[in-house]
């Protein structure tokens, strides 16, 4: 099981070029996604409306929105699960949904919310399910993956935790699991579905630091979904705003929280959600709206 099989249903990942730190693939090139007419019916009812949406390599993007908007559904979309769709999911190019299992793997790494432990293993074991897309059919581990994985353990923090059963550690401990186990898995686009949900006020800004570092110093592509705005706003360049299965924001904090949009999409009174946010370029805190 790979971080993005375990998707179906603090924080690191993949990278795109080698840094001599990360446990990254040499080589590996940033790619992109690209989503044009994405339309997603569960039971006859349809939860994305013709999404467009075009994610730069290297980008590091925030999906936003209040609960039932469809983002988890992109998500799974992008990693090809969602097969009960209409529309073209591009990655690098590639329609997702002609590359096996195996290729999507050494693409994108994926954390989900969470994820169930049924048997006993290791921390360290667990983290190292990251490395199948890259584990040899005869030989098993090498070297090299002993490296990703320990490299990974460190990255994310770990050590503490190395020798548990992954049973017996809290849904935060766990999370942070499944962000090493991504970072194993050295894939140039990663994808996380409310990563901070189970962390700690401590771990979630560790987690969006990380995320940050991975993005700017390693050139990861990153999507995130989020519901802490804030988070969101802070850490990440641009921010899409979904609502009922469509897109209703697409910019900078400054452009996707907008009053109005926050007060139609969120039903929450907009100064609720942007106080605090560090003013936007040009602006003073002075003009935040309140």
């Amino acid at each position: 099981m790979t971080a993005a099989d375990a998707g179906n249903g603090g924080a690191r990942s993949a990278t795109a070029v080698s840094t001599g730190t990360g446990g990254v693939r040499a080589g590996a090139a940033a790619i992109g996604i690209e989503v044009s007419g994405l339309r997603v019916a569960y039971r006859g009812r349809e939860v994305l409306h013709g999404i467009d949406l075009a994610i730069r390599p290297g980008e590091r993007v925030a999906l936003l929105g209040p609960n039932g908007a469809g983002k988890s559904t992109l998500l799974r979309c992008i990693t090809g699960m969602a097969r009960e769709r209409h529309g073209a999911v591009l990655l690098g190019g590639t329609p997702v949904e002609s590359l096996p299992r195996e290729a999507v793997a050494l693409r994108i790494a994926v954390v989900p919310q969470q994820a169930p432990v049924p048997f006993a293993i290791r921390v360290e074991e667990l983290v190292a399910l990251g490395r199948l897309p890259h584990e040899h059919p005869l030989l098993g581990l090498r070297d090299t993956d002993h490296e990703a994985v320990a490299r990974s353990i460190e990255r994310v923090g770990l050590a503490d935790l190395v020798g548990r059963d992954a049973r017996e550690l809290s849904l935060g401990e766990r999370q942070l699991v499944l962000l090493a186990m991504a970072v194993a898995q050295d894939a140039p686009c990663l994808l996380l579905d409310e990563p901070t949900v189970h962390l700690d006020l401590r771990h979630q800004v560790a987690t969006m630091e990380l995320l940050t570092d991975l993005n700017e110093r390693d050139g990861v592509t990153v999507v995130a979904v989020l519901h802490d705005v804030a988070l969101a706003a802070h850490f990440f360049p641009r921010l899409v705003v979904l609502d009922h299965g469509r897109v209703e924001a697409d910019g900078s904090a400054d452009v996707a929280l907008a009053p109005d949009l926050v007060r139609r999409v969120f039903g929450v009174d907009p100064g609720l959600v942007t106080r605090g946010l560090p003013p936007a370029p040009g602006r003073s805190s002075s003009d935040r709206p309140s």
